[in-house]
């Protein structure tokens, strides 16, 4: 008996019915709602036009409420952007954003002086800590076709210890994140991308140094995971303790232990317990975030997570203050020349680029 083998015959004893696993399910809004550790999750599905020579839509702006545009106009969004979509300069603190770009392009800029485009399946993982000021925007570099994005952005809280941190990100480029193919006894296909966390002794690079989820203990797991029709997969038993939502976004009908959810959902699973699904007639896809949960006071305002009320005073206050150490571009929302390729510029100097598929 192979080890594989030896794994599916204790996940199969440890499965259990949807009423043993399941623990509820609410419809998905904007943001999606989370769990401890987690802060929210927003996903953003804009299928842009052809751009500009500017990068923006090639499309009319009027009648969208520039500077907070989300509605959905057309099938696509300028967010807080006047002429590139995006989110120009904002400050954060005391929590983690994870980037998960599906498709298309984001420019950053920040307050410590780095830069980055990424996208195309990469992931970016930024600490604010004591303070970061940056710029997200969404450039159109297509000009004679459409310009599709996707992404999931993932609010990440640290623990008290860890709130005032050095800022920092980290790239976790495409070709650096395990995406694994399983089959079922049937030949249908499940495809797993690994953020974060293990899955069949396979884990994806390190989470920044002072992330919840570079602690051990804390099983921090993000994952996507795409289904053929019909297909079936189990996702394995982990710790008692955990927090373990699937996010049901596309699709039709996903069977969860047996018990059937409609599309658009967020199903909260035990994490003890091995989850068999089953998608329906339709191609599937879920995100499932996982964690121990910190169990702190959260207090939130906008931009700012602390642990107390005191806390996010005194964060306004130092914002006033310092800026977070201010800003250093041009614009409150720069995007980098259309024929930039994906690579990173970090505040020490050190540049990146995008490994090769």
């Amino acid at each position: 008996m192979t080890d594989q083998d030896k794994h599916d015959d204790s996940a199969s004893e440890s499965a259990g019915s949807a009423a043993e696993v399941v623990l509820g399910a609410q419809r998905l809004g904007f943001p999606w709602v989370t769990a401890d550790p987690f802060l929210f999750c927003v996903h953003h599905d804009d299928a842009y036009p052809a751009g500009n020579e500017a990068m923006g839509p090639a499309a009319s702006l009027a009648g969208r409420h520039i500077g907070q545009d989300f509605e959905g106009k057309d099938g696509w969004r300028m967010y807080h952007g006047d002429v590139v979509p995006g989110f120009p300069q904002h400050p954060h603190r005391g929590f983690e954003t994870v980037t998960v770009v599906r498709r298309g392009l984001v420019d950053h800029a920040d307050s410590l002086g780095a830069t980055a485009r990424y996208g195309e399946g990469d992931v970016q993982w930024l600490t604010a800590g004591r303070g970061i000021v940056h710029s997200e925007m969404f450039p159109l570099v297509k000009r004679d076709a459409p310009n599709p994005a996707e992404l999931f952005q993932i609010w990440l809280n640290l623990p008290s210890a860890d709130k005032m941190a050095e800022p920092s990100f980290t790239m976790l480029w495409a070709p650096t994140i395990p995406k694994l193919v399983r089959e079922d006894d049937e030949g249908r296909k499940t495809w797993l991308t690994i953020v974060a966390g293990a899955l069949e002794h396979v884990s994806p690079p390190s989470p920044p140094p002072r992330s919840w989820a570079r602690r051990p203990e804390s099983e921090v797991a993000i994952w996507t995971l795409k289904m053929e029709p019909g297909a079936r997969f189990a996702i394995p038993a982990a710790s008692p303790g955990l927090n373990r939502v699937l996010y049901f976004f596309r699709g039709d009908e996903l069977i969860v232990a047996g018990g059937r959810a409609p599309v658009g959902v967020a199903i909260a699973v035990r994490p003890d317990r091995v989850v068999e699904l089953e998608a329906g007639d339709a191609e599937v896809e879920i995100l499932m975030l996982q964690g121990r949960p910190i169990g702190e006071p959260v207090v939130q305002y906008g931009p700012f997570v602390m642990n107390s009320e005191q806390e996010i005073r005194q964060t306004f206050a130092d914002y006033q203050r310092t800026k977070f150490g201010g800003w250093p571009w041009p614009e409150d929302g720069p995007v980098h020349p259309r024929e930039a390729g994906r690579r990173a510029k970090h505040p020490d100097g050190r540049e990146e680029e995008a490994p090769a598929e």
